[in-house]
């Protein structure tokens, strides 16, 4: 039979009240009925139970985190970040993976606030008017991952990803190209648009018509960078570079060139968004925009728990710096 707190109680001489106070530190209790509880509970291998304290204390030490795809690699490296500094402050982690559908975000929001979650760091490609009303209306505080929320009351993390998109175009300009295909995620996720802007504006500002024949739209996936690059080869519209907003989609434009008989960087130059691990290791290794990936996961907790805390946040929307990381995989054209 597993001991209560009522056995504990019973066997200190006390009452279950004091009992509760000792455990949860919630009112003064003199030092030798505190040691007298705490040596009973150590004797006995009592274990509060987790959900009726967090009744009595109103804090449940949990934190929810949704995000579109727990298999997407730049995804796992914002986690790390967050699990390892939600550790730091004694949160456990409710992870809900989404895989990108809106109706399934609207449901594991309410699923997380039905498990008496503090706060929520939330994740999404699309961020459509339904999710901003709800999020804005939420009693639990929730910051938003890679989102720029400038025009909305909810706190966020993020790089300036059109800053960054105009400079690898820019980059890429500056070797001597003027036929840069984009690869984006497709729909109207607020991340690609902002690239798309960034390349964009860079295009214009060097006098370069753009082209949206060679301006492709997938998933962030291997397979979708090779695919979209086999319809430009196809499509004999094969660019003298390759701009693709997520390194797993440039890896994969590399491969499907390399399978085609082309030579990255020498017939068609490939540069990629984020610098996950694979890009220093691949082979060319990847010029790439660098995301401090694990920070924005880190950053975006620690806002969480400030928000819990009720301490005032230094800024509402974060943005923190990337770099241009040139590699192996762009030639020079000029």
């Amino acid at each position: 039979m597993s001991i209560t707190i009522k056995d504990i109680a019973k066997q200190a001489g006390v009452s279950i009240s004091t009992v509760s106070r000792v455990i949860n530190g919630s009112k003064p209790v003199s030092n030798e009925i505190r040691q007298k509880v705490m040596q009973i509970i150590e004797e006995t291998g009592y274990m509060p139970n987790p959900i009726a304290r967090s009744l009595v204390m109103k804090k449940s030490q949990l934190i929810g985190v949704v995000v579109p795809d727990i298999s997407n690699t730049f995804i796992n490296e914002i986690l790390s970040g967050i699990e390892e500094i939600g550790r730091m402050y004694n949160y456990d982690i409710l992870l809900c993976s989404t895989y990108g559908d809106q109706e399934q975000e609207l449901r594991y929001l309410n699923l997380l606030k039905a498990k008496q979650v503090e706060g929520i760091v939330f994740m999404t490609w699309e961020l459509d008017e339904k999710l901003i009303k709800y999020i804005s209306n939420i009693d639990t505080p929730v910051v938003l991952i890679n989102r720029n929320t400038d025009k909305l009351e909810i706190p966020s993390v993020s790089i300036d990803n059109f800053k960054a998109a105009y400079e690898i175009t820019e980059y890429l300009i500056n070797k001597g190209h003027k036929e840069i295909a984009l690869m984006r995620r497709q729909g109207h996720d607020a991340f690609s648009l902002r690239i798309y802007e960034g390349y964009k504006k860079a295009l214009e500002d060097n006098d370069i018509p753009l082209n949206e024949n060679i301006v492709y739209e997938g998933e962030y996936k291997i397979e979708k960078g090779y695919e979209l690059t086999e319809k430009l080869i196809e499509g004999k519209n094969v660019p003298t570079a390759i701009f693709a907003s997520n390194d797993v989609m440039a890896i994969g434009a590399i491969n499907a060139l390399f399978d085609n008989g082309y030579n990255v960087p020498n017939d068609v130059s490939v540069v990629g968004f984020n610098d996950i691990e694979l890009s220093s290791i691949y082979r060319p290794k990847l010029t790439t925009i660098h995301q401090p990936i694990y920070d924005i996961g880190a950053v975006a907790i620690r806002m969480i728990i400030k928000k819990i805390n009720e301490e005032e946040l230094d800024c509402n929307i974060v943005e923190l710096p990337h770099d241009l990381i040139e590699r192996e995989s762009v030639k020079s054209i000029k």
